[in-house]
């Protein structure tokens, strides 16, 4: 069978589905951010913010210099410091950064959260955000910044004042933390009195370093229970000359013929299905039915194969767009190609999974999947 048929098939087998449910924010692959405990018009600008609620209850240091945050050490409790030892000591790593990390229930949505320490934390994040005096105060002061996603798509609006674990939070900033696992940031102080758990996670700076290779040594070396996630992994281009082989047409068959049964299930922010979806949710839940484990977010799931050409799409190709103003370079929807020149996706709050034409505005890349799990 010719490829470029399969979506009218797919059409014919679809099924319609209207109930809403919503899906756990998890990290790369299948590693999880733990679950918190119960709390004892756009502008040009990178970041928009409110004036803080009130005086910080602490000073922010001022910006001394930027870092970048390229792995994630995580675990369910307090990070021993034998853990903290291991992971400094390594002749690759140039700093670590202490922060609670836990998914917290935030007006209704499951939230990947870190509570961090505004005056060191705020190196790790991309300029216009680092750069940012009132943004941090306003952290320090009680409030929490949100990703774009979580206030576009979540809700979450800026200055509304929502619960979360129970407690008032006041959502005083939009920006880019440039973890696309994490959606709110608070300080510590906060995260404390939301229940997250305490220095639980570290954040790992080793520009020079392959990043996987670096997981994997950590890994081996660090108890069980505690993850190693690869915040930035890199694409893998396709070779000069030579077009990535494709999965076999069975399990092409199979992911499209998945997310087909999904038509008319409902957007809904961080949502994995079966019933409700978010972009990337509906690309790992129909690769899933096919055999095929991907990463949950869209970042993570760009780096899952190698990028093609535009022009050698294929069914069975993801496509990937950059639509967050907060963060120009980072990779914020996803689809799946069907052929003809039509993709399947999960659009935004208040649409729901469908067909529609391939557009390429904005548009980052076409990835076609390995076929290893």
């Amino acid at each position: 069978m010719n490829r470029s048929s399969f979506s009218a098939i797919y059409l014919l087998s679809a099924v319609i589905v209207v109930v809403l449910a919503t899906g756990a924010v998890v990290l790369a692959g299948m590693e999880t951010i733990p679950e918190a405990t119960k709390p004892v018009k756009r502008p040009s600008a990178m970041n928009r913010r409110l004036p803080t609620a009130t005086p910080a209850a602490d000073p922010v240091a001022p910006l001394k210099r930027r870092r970048e945050a390229h792995l994630l050490v995580i675990g369910e409790r307090t990070l021993s410091e034998e853990v903290v030892t291991r992971v400094r000591g390594r002749t690759e790593v140039t700093a670590v950064e202490q922060v609670d990390a836990a998914r917290l229930t935030i007006a209704g949505r499951n939230v990947a959260t870190m509570g961090v320490d505004p005056s060191s934390f705020r190196s790790y994040t991309p300029g216009p955000t680092a750069r940012s005096d009132p943004l941090w105060q306003s952290i320090a002061a009680g409030d929490a910044a949100v990703s774009f996603g979580l206030e576009t798509d979540g809700g979450l609006a800026l200055g509304s004042s929502i619960q979360a674990a129970g407690q008032d939070l006041r959502i005083g900033a939009v920006a880019t933390m440039g973890l696309g696992i994490v959606d709110a940031v608070v300080s510590r102080r906060t995260a404390q009195r939301l229940g997250l758990p305490q220095k639980n996670a570290l954040l790992v700076s080793a520009p020079r370093a392959d990043s996987a290779r670096l997981k994997d040594a950590l890994s081996r070396k660090l108890p069980r229970g505690v993850q190693v996630v690869v915040l930035k992994p890199a694409f893998t281009p396709a070779r000069a000359g030579r077009s990535p082989s494709s999965l076999p047409d069975e399990r092409i068959r199979a992911v499209l013929t998945a997310a087909a049964s999904k038509l008319g299930a409902p957007y809904v922010w961080g949502a994995e299905g079966p019933d409700a979806f978010d972009c990337s949710g509906l690309i790992q839940w129909a690769f899933g039915r096919a055999g095929i484990r991907l990463p949950r977010v869209t970042h993570q799931q760009f780096a899952s194969g190698p990028q093609v050409p535009f022009a050698q799409i294929r069914p069975g190709d993801l496509i990937f767009w950059r639509l967050d103003p907060t963060n120009p370079g980072y990779i914020s929807h996803a689809a799946i190609y069907l052929g003809d020149g039509k993709m399947i996706q999960a659009p935004r709050t208040g649409d729901v999974v469908k067909i529609v034409p391939v557009h390429t505005r904005n548009l980052a890349g076409v990835v076609r999947v390995a076929g290893a799990n």
